[in-house]
């Protein structure tokens, strides 16, 4: 008989609640890597994030300077608005770039699994 788990597994100030690339939000990452090489106009960061909404752009770029991980810089001329890494941040790309490597490697067997799971629940992944 398996263990049941402590309901305290998660206490109140559990650090999982404070993981700043939160894996609902897709596209932090991806920001993330945008702003490596310094710093970019909001006009920059659409063309190759140009799947993303500029709604959900947004709020993933608050939420990462909520997390402290950008600084976003208001300019009179020419007027705009420009996002860059926190020291905080450059500190989380190597992080980043550990799990990107990750899923290069297993790229396959994470198609593979996806594959196999979309076959055998076809209603999981309708519509």
């Amino acid at each position: 008989m398996r263990e049941p788990l402590p309901p305290d597994l998660f206490e109140e100030l559990c650090p999982s609640g404070v993981v700043p690339i939160r894996f609902a939000d897709k596209w932090a990452g991806l920001v993330l890597a945008c702003l490596r090489t310094g710093p970019r106009r909001y006009s920059e960061l659409r063309v190759p994030l140009a799947r993303v909404t500029p709604r959900v752009l947004t709020r993933s770029l608050r939420n990462l300077e909520r997390d402290g991980l950008v600084t976003r810089t208001v300019s009179r001329r020419p007027p705009g608005v420009e996002y860059e890494l926190t020291p905080l941040g450059r500190s989380l790309t190597e992080v980043y770039a550990t799990v990107c490597g990750w899923a290069a490697q297993h790229w396959d067997e994470l198609l593979d699994a996806r594959e196999r799971y979309d076959a055998a629940h076809p209603e999981a992944t309708a519509g």
